[in-house]
């Protein structure tokens, strides 16, 4: 398949979720899904190379998975709210993975996100407490 390229692929630092990224994170995507089933999770857990075969991840995609590379994952064509299902595999939180993304710490993310919530609830208070985008 031919993609044809968009002003957007060249903002630095960002991995637009586009149809050629979900294309080539399609397996690797399908895998992370499957760990909505608990039998998945414990057979992915026993053998984790194994479970990303099973899926038809490439090379690349199985070492960043067994690795825990949340950012390389993301450049693979990994959506986002699927890592953090496998975050959890490397003992991560949600929170550890997205500071993975910036390539940030942890504590680093946390600060950043507390930062962007600040004036939130005020906001919030003078919409009549509902969010409207």
């Amino acid at each position: 398949m031919v993609w044809q390229k968009h002003d957007y692929e060249d903002i630095p630092g960002t991995y637009v979720f586009n149809g050629e990224r979900s294309h080539s994170g399609y397996n690797l995507n399908k895998m992370a899904f499957s760990f909505n089933h608990e039998a998945n999770r414990k057979e992915f857990a026993e053998d984790m190379d194994a479970y990303c075969r099973k899926y038809n991840l490439t090379d690349e995609q199985r070492e960043a998975v067994l690795a825990g590379d949340f950012l390389k994952l993301l450049h693979l064509g990994g959506n986002v709210y699927y890592l953090a299902k496998i975050a959890i595999f490397h003992g991560l939180t949600v929170q550890d993975a997205g500071a993975s993304f910036q390539g940030i710490t942890t504590a680093e993310f946390k600060k950043k996100l507390e930062d962007n919530a600040k004036g939130f609830q005020e906001a919030l208070k003078k919409r009549g407490g509902f969010w409207h985008g």
